[in-house]
């Protein structure tokens, strides 16, 4: 028989479990109610998509055009798949290829975005199954020199130019190239194709614009040369006109059918006018070693503004998304950034210009083209509303002519 004061040890001790398990449940019943109320929180809805970090400087982008699908290749020759979304942490990677052997110079979808071309310093052009990322058809030594650049023109005819200065037309039904033509100098920068299909256009590196009729198959003609490379062409003003960018910053305007010689030109005092992105008939994005990017107008020739930057890094190349919601850019800071792009359709520019600003700053048309640097945060304006007819502030009337060249 244990002894009484046995007894009341072994009391406390089982009134001290019983304590002990109480707090316990107590405790339990709190950190469930946390994890409920974390699995209860929504996820953050942004503006635009997250930037996507990459492992090597990307080249080339392209948005699919009909899904939220975003695509690009990079300096090691491998091109990436990823799938977008304005809510935080779901951009996600799809698939990957490293087929290319080297750099890939740039990407493209089909237009019913099943297939995806590439070209590359290797030479090759490749046609990829956009579902799962599959190697289709490869067309080795497609050029003599690396290739540049690519244009789908519809379902069965793609254009390619390479750094020789070389334009080749395929026709994939049967995998050759029934146009092979050198008339440029230099690289082969840019093409572009007419609403018709019919009229072929190439920016080079030697300072020309070519034109070439794809019904025909033959080449027409040579622009004149201008000061600096052509590194980029769009068809602008519902055929109207022809712009091409430049490595020097200006921006020369052609007339359709009088290919021959600028019917204008304007300096927007960037670095470069590297790329060309149609918004609208009358506005275009471009991009430009300085790493900003600028809402242009064309006709009358105006700078709305910076729509983003990557900050002291050149950008290599910029998209527009199918619903002309979001610009996408690639640079030298190894990031895919997105802008919001949905505001510029709706802008008018009249035909007279304000007064300039002795600073010279652009208009922010965004927070985020401000960027995250103080140093170049100066550069721009705090955002402002474009607005819409005549301008109420103090105005100029306009020089005679639509250049900006001043």
């Amino acid at each position: 028989m244990a002894a009484p004061g046995e007894h009341v040890e072994i009391a406390d001790l089982a009134e001290h479990c019983t304590q002990t398990t109480d707090n316990t449940s107590d405790n339990t019943t709190v950190n469930t109610d946390e994890d409920e109320e974390a699995e209860t929180q929504e996820p953050r809805i942004r503006e635009t998509p997250e930037d996507i970090k990459l492992e090597a400087i990307s080249n080339t982008l392209a948005f699919h055009p009909s899904r939220d699908i975003l695509a690009f290749g990079d300096l090691d020759g491998d091109i990436y798949a990823y799938s977008y979304s304005c809510t935080e942490g779901e951009n996600k990677e799809l698939w990957s290829s490293g087929h290319h052997l080297k750099s890939c110079r740039e990407i493209a979808f089909s237009g019913d975005g099943e297939k995806l071309f590439s070209v590359s310093k290797d030479r090759c052009v490749h046609i990829m199954d956009v579902e799962v990322g599959k190697l289709v058809t490869r067309i080795q030594k497609a050029h003599s020199a690396p290739i540049n650049t690519l244009l789908v023109v519809d379902e069965n005819i793609l254009a390619t130019g390479d750094d020789g200065g070389t334009v080749k037309v395929w026709d994939l039904r049967k995998g050759s190239a029934f146009m092979d033509l050198k008339q440029h100098e230099d690289y082969i920068s840019s093409i572009a194709v007419d609403q018709a299909k019919k009229i072929l256009l190439t920016a080079s590196g030697d300072g020309t614009m070519g034109v070439f009729n794809l019904k025909r198959r033959r080449f027409e003609l040579l622009s004149e040369f201008q000061s600096g490379d052509l590194t980029s062409v769009a068809v602008m003003k519902r055929g109207r006109k022809v712009v091409c960018g430049s490595s020097e910053g200006t921006i020369y305007i052609f007339n359709w059918n009088g290919f021959g010689a600028t019917s204008d030109r304007f300096a927007v005092k960037a670095e470069s006018v590297d790329c060309i992105v149609p918004v609208t008939d009358s506005i275009m994005c471009t991009a430009s070693m300085d790493g900003y990017i600028r809402a242009v107008n064309v006709m009358p020739n105006r700078v709305i503004g910076c729509l983003g930057q990557h900050v002291g890094e050149p950008i290599e190349q910029i998209a527009k998304s199918r619903d002309v919601h979001f610009l996408a850019s690639c640079g030298h800071d190894q990031l895919i950034k997105f802008w919001d792009i949905s505001k510029l359709p709706t802008m008018t520019v009249n035909d007279y210009r304000k007064r300039k600003k002795k600073d010279g700053r652009l208009t922010s048309l965004s927070k985020k083209a401000l960027g995250g640097n103080d140093f170049f945060s100066g550069l721009v304006e705090e955002p402002v509303k474009v607005e819409e007819g005549p301008e109420e502030e103090e105005e100029e009337e306009e020089e005679e002519g639509d250049s900006d060249s001043d």
